[in-house]
């Protein structure tokens, strides 16, 4: 007996559920991000603003809602980037239909915060378009094209930092001190870039050594010096704290030597710091 098969076509969009051929303004938000405090990129990231505000507010069919940024903020994690974080949050709860951002590197460069954030917004019928790799995630191959793209910009994230951590343990091994001046007790910053004893400041030092090496506990001091009208911190505090009196007793660098790499970063996607215990190399300057 022969078969009649009947086709009934889609009466609704694959993702949106929205009904076919219906005309209906789909609400547009922007992301700009850039990475740096630095002057140019602060041009840069106002011009990303400037132009993804006109480019969806000129575009037919589109509702413009609005850009949102993060400046200064890697992009190696979506943690904690605020302006990125309340974009998703807005497009799940129905507030946008279609983001558009710079390129895949601009979203993040962590491929499994792509692809998580990109599925949950998919699943909402929210759409990303990459605008440099002209990536449309709705797209059959959108996935795919974003797995390989976030990947590239995850290795680049990786060269990059182990270029950074190279360039830090290169200046370590050559001897080269930084030090947090604002925040360091009884010296400044010399013509030449080296530690100079300020020689208020030093009293004070000197005063904090004498009183622990006279039995005076830890805690004892700093309330002591809390206690003191004319006694400040280094940040210009009043108050003296048991960590700032212990940093002070157990830093080298007081008595003119430094010890370099205290600390390194574990996992270059997390920028997690962790106490050097013997796993990276350490250098001791007299």
């Amino acid at each position: 007996m022969a078969r009649t098969v009947t086709a009934i076509p889609a009466t609704r969009a694959l993702h949106t559920g929205a009904p076919l051929g219906q005309t209906t303004l789909r609400r547009v938000a922007g992301y700009a991000r850039v990475s740096t405090d630095h002057d140019d990129q602060v041009t840069s990231y106002e011009a990303q603003v400037d132009y993804y505000t006109r480019y969806i507010s000129d575009h037919a069919g589109w509702q413009f809602v609005k850009v949102y940024t993060d400046e200064g903020i890697t992009g190696t994690s979506t943690k904690h980037r605020a302006g990125f974080q309340q974009m998703v949050t807005d497009a799940l709860d129905g507030k946008i239909d279609l983001i558009i951002t710079k390129s895949v590197s601009r979203f993040a460069r962590n491929t499994v915060d792509s692809l998580t954030t990109v599925r949950a917004l998919k699943d909402k019928g929210v759409e990303v378009f990459f605008e440099k790799e002209g990536i449309w995630t709705f797209d059959a191959k959108g996935e795919l094209l974003i797995t390989i793209m976030s990947s590239l910009a995850q290795e680049e994230a990786r060269s990059i930092s182990e270029n950074v951590t190279w360039g830090h343990r290169k200046r370590f091994a050559d001897g080269k001190v930084t030090v947090p001046y604002s925040r360091f007790l009884g010296y400044d910053k010399g013509e030449d870039g080296n530690l100079v004893i300020n020689t208020e400041q030093a009293k004070l030092v000197r005063r904090i050594y004498n009183m622990y090496l006279g039995g005076m506990s830890i805690g004892t001091i700093a309330r002591t010096l809390t206690d003191e009208p004319e006694t400040f911190t280094a940040a210009g505090n009043k108050t003296w704290y048991y960590q700032s009196i212990r940093a002070i007793l157990t830093n080298e660098k007081y008595k003119g030597d430094a010890l370099l790499q205290k600390s390194y970063i574990a996992d270059y996607l997390t920028k997690r710091q962790v106490i050097n215990q013997g796993e990276v190399p350490q250098y001791y300057v007299k």
